[in-house]
């Protein structure tokens, strides 16, 4: 089982990037996939996720209406387009295989999460 996540970089705020996430050794209709951040000095926190039959996305509030996570079956890429772009954005993205999701109202989290991506580095500034 592997993952793969690019498509980090540079990029001033209000811009936009999209990150990729291609995965192997498994199937992305059986797994939820997430992302994950990490900025220095910082928990690392989820983003978003895509549910293994692709009909839930969930995302923190702090990226809502700016970040849409979908995906590519035939690929096997999950994608994360990230727009408007803020300098609190700027952290190591990471995606990860998660087994469930619990829900408590509008709170969501990522459960046995078994599986690591190496992170691409998003760097927001002017």
């Amino acid at each position: 089982v592997q993952l793969q996540a690019s498509g980090g970089g540079l990029v001033q705020p209000g811009g936009s990037l999209r990150l990729s996430c291609v995965v192997s050794g498994f199937t992305l209709d059986r797994y939820h996939i997430g992302w994950f951040r990490q900025a220095p000095g910082k928990e690392r926190e989820e983003v978003s996720l895509i549910s293994s039959r692709g009909h839930r996305t969930f995302y923190t509030d702090s990226v809502k209406d700016r970040f849409t996570i979908s995906r590519d079956i035939a690929k096997n890429t999950v994608y994360l387009q990230m727009n408007s772009l803020k300098p609190e954005d700027s952290a190591v993205y990471y995606c990860a295989r998660v087994a469930f999701v619990t829900e408590d109202g509008s709170k969501w989290t990522p459960r046995n999460i078994d599986y690591w991506g190496k992170g691409t580095q998003v760097t927001v500034s002017s």
